[in-house]
């Protein structure tokens, strides 16, 4: 039973105090050579079993509760053997329940030694068949203690042996995880690039649970699965239809494949919040006319179809589109189609996301181009950073060439790869598909009672007349023919019907006006906090919370969030989220709220703040400081700047690919971005938040793009007057002047 002693797994054992003592002895006698947790009563024996994930195997010995226990296992793991314990025949268990069991043993009719091995048996094929196709390998591997005479140079750990800062982190990482550090000197475990043996089988493994028809396994984060989908696909002067709201990464894919970026403009609520791009503007009419005004093109470029459009599903607030809509609307107006499904890898393991990712099965018989999906497994599943898969499903009718394709993925792969990095792919693709509703299940639910113990708290704090934190959610839901208060909707309701998370016009919680039917939904795991100071409609509150405030917060007391906008946090209710985890952010909230009502001294809250700008923020208080800085935003319009800029398509006076050339010739000038005006920027300018480009390299601003440079200024001009509040602004650096004045820098093109 090596791989039993290995993991240490245990039998849960269900065993009725009224058995005979004769029955008792025998059983003791059974499982003296196993690992065991004894149980007397089903309520225990389903704590237990919920509570403990290194179970090797369910022993009944009950006739009272077996069909009920039997069920209760059935449910979330169909594989793990169980043993029922009989001093009668079989004959009197129900055929449902035999169907469900692996063995009947009678503990008088056989040696004990030979209903050892039985059980010891059944064990062993349940460890071996729940083992993922390449972790189970590289376990195997590990286990023949072969000697290493390749890279990497650590030798499995006997480097770090050797000295004593190697034996610390020897000791914090581990054996097991040294000893699996290998390289593809071993051929047991196949090849990443050659794509052969384990981990092709691991691929094609995460294809077929993933529905996509091939899938890459690349371990350089998403960034580099955008970029080997693009390079696959597109060249020089083929044109791109993109998301404005895309990754800094597919901005770069337009870069290296030298691209001619088109633009799809996301609706923006009074929130800040990015909404859905709309729904018209994937038309054939919409697109030949954008096509028909950018004046790059020449007249042969117009005549080309668009070879590339990507949108990013699921949003940074979780709105995610229903892709079958868009694969009606685009089929016929491109040739591909790129999801960047980063945050969203989750999504096919629960039908509350039906019709609403990439690789949807349902409605296959949509005419679609082939459609490219990317995944960071790592972000909201059980892979390490970095690792992530690129899904493929091939068009209706036009085929992705995948020998040609390879080509691409071989030029962003590293003949080094890591394999403890393959493995939690493997992994984290074989843990849903072994119980990925399950899991998905409970993590929606818990996400349901944490939507609705907010939204209580803030109608408690209400009655007392008092503010209180809010959840960017519905307010109502139609339920049973009548909108009902979102807490008083039961549980089961939200957890199956995707329409009490579907944006709708009529019942407009979302703040976006003229949401098409059925097109976008709200993932019930992406929690945007609001916090008191802006209403949907844009409406500014007399109490107001600045978000980043909030933030600093709750971080200096163990509570680190995903996102922080002007008055919205992000909390990612990924899963594993616990009851614990959920009331700390509570107690924390709670805590600000009492600091904000009592004006706690800031230099209680925050001493660092204090100690670095005393002249600012000495005998200030923590209502105080938000009161300010609120203020602050309502008078120098800083959201209302920030909206224009991000309406506005600048003219595009060199491709981005033109733009970079310009930059790496040093071709470049550093320059304040007050003297941006008449300039042709160099590199992308993306301010987080939001995290949109408000400039791409070889974009001009001009006076009809003068909304951009005015949101930067009045963002510099934010930093000036509350120190300590920094932006972090992708392609801006921030400068002491000679003047002793803090400004924001850029590149821009030398004239």
């Amino acid at each position: 039973m090596k791989s039993v002693d290995y993991l240490n797994w245990s039998l849960l054992v269900f065993h009725e105090l009224d058995s005979t003592y004769e029955s008792s002895k025998q059983l003791d006698i059974l499982l003296e050579s196993f690992t065991t947790s004894f149980v007397d009563n089903k309520t225990d024996f389903k704590r237990v079993y919920m509570s403990n994930k290194t179970l090797s195997g369910i022993i009944l010995n009950s006739n009272e509760n077996l069909e009920e226990l039997v069920k209760f296992v059935r449910k979330t793991n169909p594989k793990i053997p169980i043993v029922v314990l009989t001093e009668n025949c079989s004959s009197n268990i129900p055929l449902q329940i035999l169907n469900s069991i692996n063995l009947v043993i009678n503990i008088f009719e056989d040696s004990i030694s030979f209903l050892a091995g039985q059980i010891e048996l059944e064990i062993e094929r349940y460890l071996e068949a729940i083992k993922p196709v390449f972790f189970g390998k590289l376990i195997d591997y590990t286990q023949k203690f072969k000697y290493p005479w390749h890279t990497p140079g650590h030798a499995g750990g006997l480097m770090f042996m050797t000295n004593p800062i190697g034996k610390m982190m020897f000791d914090f990482y581990g054996e097991n995880t040294l000893r699996s550090d290998l390289s593809i000197s071993v051929p047991e475990l196949g090849s990443l690039l050659d794509d052969e043996g384990p981990v092709k089988d691991a691929e094609s493994n995460s294809a077929r649970v993933f529905s996509a028809d091939k899938t890459y396994y690349i371990l350089n984060g998403t960034s580099s699965v955008n970029q080997v989908i693009w390079k696959g696909r597109v060249t020089k002067d083929n044109l791109a239809f993109v998301d404005r709201n895309c990754h800094k990464s597919l901005n770069y894919g337009m870069v290296i494949t030298e691209a001619i970026p088109m633009y799809m403009i996301p609706r923006r609520n009074s929130l800040g919040i990015i909404g859905p791009v709309k729904l018209n503007e994937f038309t054939k009419e919409y697109i030949n006319k954008i096509i028909e005004d950018n004046s790059k093109l020449t007249d042969e470029q117009k005549k080309q179809k668009i070879k590339m459009s990507a949108l990013t599903n699921s949003t940074y607030d979780g709105l995610c589109y229903n892709v079958n809509k868009i694969k009606e609307t685009l089929n016929n107006n491109v040739e591909n189609l790129h999801f960047d499904e980063a945050w969203y890898a989750y999504a096919k393991f629960h039908p509350i996301y039906k019709d609403h990712y990439a690789m949807t099965e349902s409605d296959n018989f949509i005419e679609h181009p082939p459609i490219f999906a990317s995944h960071s497994t790592h972000k909201l599943l059980g892979a390490f950073s970095q690792a992530s898969m690129l899904h493929v499903k091939d068009g209706t009718k036009d085929k992705v060439d995948f020998v040609v394709f390879d080509e691409a993925y071989l030029m962003y792969g590293s003949t080094s790869p890591q394999y403890s990095m393959i493995a939690s792919l493997d992994v984290s693709t074989a843990m849903m598909d072994f119980s990925g509703k399950e899991l998905m299940n409970e993590t929606i639910l818990n996400a349901i009672h944490f939507r609705k113990r907010i939204a209580k708290l803030n109608k408690e704090y209400a009655s007392f007349n008092q503010w209180f934190f809010s959840l960017w959610q519905p307010e109502k839901v139609l339920y049973n023919g009548i909108l009902t208060n979102f807490e008083d909707v039961p549980d089961k309701y939200l957890l199956e019907n995707q329409s009490c998370w579907t944006l709708d016009t009529d019942n407009n919680w979302h703040g976006f006006n003229d949401i098409e039917k059925n097109y976008v939904m709200l993932d019930p795991i992406k929690l945007t906090l609001k916090c008191p100071g802006l209403k949907v409609n844009g409406e500014y509150e007399d109490i107001g919370i600045p978000a980043s405030i909030l933030s600093n917060y709750i971080i200096d007391r163990g509570v680190v969030n995903e996102k922080t906008d002007t008055y919205s946090l992000l909390f990612l209710h990924s899963i594993g989220t616990t009851i614990t985890k959920q009331e700390a952010l509570i107690k924390v909230l709670m805590d600000f709220k009492k600091d904000f009502d009592k004006n706690t001294p800031l230099v209680e809250i925050f001493p660092d703040l204090v100690n670095s700008y005393p002249e600012k923020y000495s005998n200030k208080g923590l209502k105080d400081h938000c009161l300010d800085m609120h203020k602050y935003i309502i008078e120098s319009k800083l959201l209302e700047l920030m909206d224009k800029a991000f309406q506005i398509i600048p003219k595009q006076e060199l491709t981005p690919t033109e733009a970079s050339r310009e930059v790496f010739r040093g071709n470049i000038e550093h320059v304040p971005v007050k003297d941006c005006m008449n300039r042709v920027a160099g590199v992308i300018v993306v301010p987080y938040p939001p995290g949109i480009p408000v400039l791409m390299g070889g974009e001009k601003i001009d006076e009809n793009s003068k909304s951009i440079l005015d949101f930067l200024l009045a963002r510099e001009e934010f930093e000036r007057v509350f120190p300590g509040y920094f932006s972090d602004i992708h392609g801006v650096e921030a400068f002491i002047d000679n003047d002793g004045v803090r400004r924001f820098h850029t590149m821009v093109i030398k004239n």
